[in-house]
Formats: structure tokens, C-alpha cells, sequence
């Protein structure tokens, strides 16, 4: 059996059905263009017959990317398929996904229909479909629940009406992993024609099994997954696209192709996350912000020898740059000297031992210790290592009607070097004005403005991340004027460079 799994992507249709993550058009096509980045072989755009939102995101779509196969959800109703064929017309591949339930309870209590009459409708609905585009997938609603030889009479028949795709959905998030598969490996068994079509698993997550599922239906024979991102979509979710590829790239003994860049993950994740108003779970797995953080001392060390001891996954595959440490009162001495080291400390012997029951101390009062805290553990050695570059004078001119203009007057190892920028706002035409006089490539990667105390006479503490020649380097200050002080931390990063 061929090993190429398709990717069928569902996050604008059942992924946007999450209650406030509705996208608009333009919403819509980002999202679709970076799915088409991300290598996904089918993109559903949506429900035509639902609004005329809906038909017009599917129209423009099917303008907007050019790989990606562009489905479209029907009813098997011959309008609902009229109206997606005409949604369809652009799409350099189109394909409308078209259905009925099939379990005793949507037969009966849904549709009050019987077997016979719900057999003669998929077919109907197909061939229907067929006049107006070549691929066609069917759906057997609540396929889960579905009793597995009627489903193979429903397959059989919808196959040789013409459809090219068969999805056996688990609607409910019901099935168990076992169950589900071998529901997959009795169609690949009992239905004759089965190998003129692709069997497809659309899991739910009710039961947290939508990624195990999808799994069992792949190594019993289906060929395509039909995802959301991040998980999105009704009730508990669909199953994670970045969970199901991940677990097929981990695991070599499957050898399953999908084709997806894997180091777009994170990016359409968070692109995902941002435009739907959804945030990611911390411990979601692969793009959860504590996918790849430890905090226990000795996965720390563990990490910190080699990887592998406690990750199977590296990071950089899905996009993301590094594993974090995180410091709290279960780290090591080798987590606060390697993050000591990332800030530009170097201890060893009694002075990292002073250095580590301070930050015992420190770590048994907050829930993590930030670098900033680090700074000020290390604040007298700091005062000992000479940074060489300071800060002498910062003049800026801003206003509503005023294009922002810094003045910058810094001194390297004594001597001052003064220049002027404009920029998009005071801080950025400051932050030009520096580049400037170190004369130094850097690309700005993290920019945290905190307030300390308040009321209007606030403290700023700034933090600053920045990325020269593949290195990252931090830098903080703090000051009741917040450009002083991001214009200082930019210069403690700077300074940092070896």
C-alpha cells in the first residue's frame, strides 16, 4: 500500500465553527496561504450553502493559493452542491464534500429516514456531485457509531456512484483507538472496490482520543487525515494536524510521507492562535509554549548534555528555535550556570555556589526566576566586567504631527560618538540612531516593556532580545523614562557581542 498520507486541512471550516474564533475573508486567505507553506494537500475552505460569507472566502481562496486541492462542504442536497460547484469555479483543484449520516441514531432520530432510502441519497449526492467536478468526497456522518457492515454497503455503493475519497468520520469523539481502526480495516477488508478510493479519518476529541484514533486509522489502511491546527474545532476539537505529522515523523518504522514542512508548524500555529483570538495551551503538545521547556533539575542536566535524554523531538524541526530552561527552585547548578552563561556570567567553584543558594532563596519566593533576576543575583560581578559601551545623552522630538527624531550620544571606552535617526516612533528612531553608531548587524527579536511600581511615575523595566550572526544576546534596564531605558537595554545586549 502506497505510504504518501495526504493532509486535508479543516481549520476555516470545522476549525472556525469554535464559538468566536470566526475569521473574515481576508482573515481567511492569510491562514490558507500559509497552510499552502506549510505543504497541506487539501485546504476545506468552507461551507458555501451556510452564508455568503462563506461562499465568497471559498471563492477567493481558490483565487488565492495554487497547490493545495480547495474543498468545499455540502449536504447531499442537490443546492447545497450547485452552490459549492459555483464557489468551486476558480479553484485550479476543486473538490466538493458531500454526505449523510449513517448511524442508527442520525437515520432514525435526525434524518427519520431508514437504510435503503439513506444508501439511495449518498448515491444521489455523488453522482450529482460528479457532473460538476471530477474529485468527490463523501462523508458518512457519525461513522463511529455506525454499524460496520451497513457502512461497508454505504462505501461500496458511494465508491461506484464515483466518489474518490471516503471519509469515516468520528463525530462524537467516541471510539476508542482499537475500535476505530479496526472499523478502518473491516471497509479496507469487505468493501470490493475499495482501492479506487482513498479512505479518510475525520476524528473528534471528546474522549482525547482524536489523535490516537486518526493514528489507528492510518496503520489499518486510510490514507488521508483530515486535521485542524492547533486542534480547533467543535466542541473538545478535531485532531491536531502538528500532533498527527509529528507522531508519523517520529516514529521511522511507520515510514508515512506527508510532505508537510514541518518548520512552518509554530509559524502557522501562532498565526492561527493570533487571528482566531485562541490561545495555545501551555502544555499543548508540539506547539504549547512548554512543549520544549524543562524545569526539573534533572531533565535540565539531562537536556543540557544531550537532547535526546529528554526530548524526541528537536525543536528546530517544527519551527521552533531552542529548547528553554526554565529556572525554579527544582533547578540545578548546571541550568543556573548555563543560563548565566547565555547572559554573559561565567562562575565557577565557591562563586557559583554563593550565586546558587541566592537563587534558592529567591526561587523558593517566586514561582520562576527570570533573567532580569539573574542580573541582579549577579549584579556585583556585573559592576566588575566592563561593557565599555554607555549611554551619555538621549534627546528625542515626537508628536502627532511630527515625525519621530532621536539624537543618541553614546561613549565607547571613553570616547563619544553622537547620531541622529527618525524612525516609526520615538523608541524605533532611537534604536536607529544606535545601529548606526555600533555598526553592527542586529535584528531586534524581543521588545517587553514591564511596569515595576505604579501610577504615571512607574519604573519601566525593558527587556530586549536581539540575534547577531545566529547568537542571541539580552539586555535590561530599567528607568522612569521608558525611552532611556530601552534605548540602555539595547545597549546592554549590544554591548554582550563578543
Amino acid at each position: 500500500m502506497d505510504n504518501k498520507v495526504y493532509i486535508f486541512d479543516t481549520t476555516l471550516r470545522d476549525g472556525e465553527q469554535v464559538p468566536g474564533c470566526q475569521l473574515n475573508t481576508i482573515e481567511k486567505i492569510e491562514v490558507a496561504r500559509q497552510l499552502e507553506k506549510l505543504g497541506v494537500d487539501v485546504i476545506e475552505a468552507g461551507f458555501p450553502i451556510s452564508s455568503p460569507g462563506d461562499f465568497n472566502s471559498v471563492v477567493e481562496i481558490s483565487k488565492a493559493v495554487s497547490n493545495p486541492t480547495i474543498c468545499a462542504l455540502t449536504r447531499a442536497v442537490k443546492k447545497d452542491i450547485e452552490v459549492a460547484a459555483d464557489a468551486l469555479k476558480f479553484a485550479k483543484r476543486g473538490r466538493i464534500h458531500t454526505g449523510i449520516g449513517t448511524s442508527p441514531y442520525h437515520i432514525k432520530y435526525k434524518l427519520n429516514s431508514n437504510e435503503d432510502e439513506i444508501v439511495e441519497r449518498a448515491v444521489a449526492a455523488v453522482k450529482y456531485a460528479k457532473r460538476f467536478v471530477e474529485d468527490v468526497e463523501f462523508y458518512a456522518e457519525d461513522a463511529g457509531r455506525s454499524d460496520n457492515e451497513y457502512l461497508a454497503r454505504v462505501v461500496e455503493a458511494v465508491i461506484a456512484a464515483g466518489a474518490t475519497v471516503i471519509n469515516i468520520p468520528d463525530t462524537t469523539g467516541y471510539c476508542l483507538p482499537k475500535e476505530y481502526g479496526e472499523k478502518i480495516a473491516y471497509l479496507v477488508n469487505n468493501v470490493p472496490n475499495v482501492d479506487k478510493a482513498i479512505l479518510s479519518t475525520h476524528c473528534h476529541n471528546d474522549l482525547g482520543m482524536a489523535t490516537a484514533n486518526t493514528l489507528a486509522g492510518v496503520t489499518n489502511g486510510a490514507r488521508q487525515v483530515e486535521v485542524t491546527i492547533n486542534g480547533l474545532g467543535e466542541r473538545a476539537g478535531n485532531t491536531s494536524l502538528e500532533e498527527v505529522v509529528m507522531a508519523m515523523k517520529s516514529h521511522h518504522d511507520l515510514n508515512y510521507n506527508t510532505g508537510i514542512d514541518t518548520k512552518q508548524i509554530m509559524k502557522t500555529s501562532k498565526l492561527v492562535s493570533t487571528l482566531m483570538r485562541m490561545p495555545v495551551q501551555a502544555n499543548k503538545a508540539i506547539v504549547g509554549r512548554n512543549a520544549f521547556a524543562h524545569s526539573s533539575g534533572i531533565h535540565q542536566d539531562g537536556v543540557l548534555k544531550n537532547r535526546e535524554n529528554y526530548e524526541i523531538i528537536d525543536p528546530a524541526d517544527v519551527g521552533v528555535k531552542e529548547s528553554s530552561i526554565v529556572l525554579t527552585a527544582r533547578s540545578g547548578r548546571a541550568a543556573l550556570k548555563h543560563r548565566l552563561h547565555v547572559l554573559g556570567y561565567e562562575f565557577e567553584g565557591t562563586e557559583l555556589d554563593d550565586i546558587y543558594q541566592q537563587f534558592l532563596d529567591l526561587a523558593d519566593k517566586k514561582k520562576d526566576v527570570a533573567d532580569e533576576d539573574l542580573e541582579a543575583l549577579a549584579g556585583s560581578e556585573k559592576e566588575k566586567q566592563d561593557r565599555s559601551i554607555k549611554l551619555e545623552s538621549l534627546q528625542v522630538i515626537s508628536g502627532s504631527s511630527t515625525i519621530p527624531t532621536a539624537t543618541v550620544a553614546v561613549s565607547f571606552n571613553g570616547d563619544v560618538f553622537t547620531e541622529t535617526a527618525s524612525g516609526n516612533g520615538p523608541i524605533d528612531a532611537a534604536f536607529t540612531a544606535v545601529k548606526a553608531l555600533v555598526k553592527r548587524k542586529v535584528h531586534l527579536e524581543e521588545f517587553l516593556i514591564q511596569a515595576i511600581t505604579r501610577g504615571s511615575d512607574d519604573l519601566g523595566k525593558v527587556h530586549v532580545q536581539v540575534e547577531h550572526k545566529g547568537h542571541t544576546y539580552y539586555g535590561f534596564s530599567a528607568n522612569v523614562d521608558i525611552i532611556t531605558a530601552s534605548v540602555e537595554a539595547f545597549l546592554d545586549s549590544i554591548s554582550k557581542i563578543g
